[in-house]
């Protein structure tokens, strides 16, 4: 038997700020990355290809939340498990060797000390990605048809 109700749009609600906020930290990311790697990337070039990295993963998870279908979801699903792994892993080397990204200056990162140059929301958005995704499976598959 088919579910009378019609599938919930992912750009509504939740979906919608979930994607707002994807497309905020991408243009921070990359706009961030590829100031610091023209002007200055001689001085950090691990810090900045991290968040240049990090901007592309979000750019492409915005794209994968905003695509209909199963590939769509995919792709989403993908890149903020990426994100998720990021962060979890840039932050705690951030936090055990101080010298890798000094929290002084702009020699940090995106995903450094678990995103708290950008209020620890780098650490909190991907697993707020990925429980939506989980509970939108059925919305992404309608919407291939």
């Amino acid at each position: 038997m088919s579910d009378p109700r019609p599938a919930r749009p992912k750009t509504s609600g939740p979906g919608r700020t979930l994607v707002v906020f994807y497309g905020i930290l991408t243009i921070a990311a990359l706009a961030r990355s590829v100031f610091e790697i023209v002007v200055h990337f001689d001085v950090a070039p691990l810090a900045y290809l991290l968040s240049l990295f990090a901007g592309i993963v979000y750019l492409v998870a915005t794209i994968g939340l905003v695509t209909p279908g199963r590939a769509a979801f995919r792709l989403a699903t993908t890149a903020i498990s990426i994100e998720l792994l990021g962060v979890l892993v840039v932050g705690t080397l951030s936090v055990t060797d101080f010298s890798l990204f000094p929290f002084s200056g702009d020699r940090s990162t995106v995903w450094a000390y678990y995103g708290l140059e950008y209020l620890l929301i780098p650490l909190v958005l991907p697993v707020l990605g990925l429980l939506f995704l989980r509970s939108q499976r059925s919305t992404f598959a309608r919407s291939a048809a």
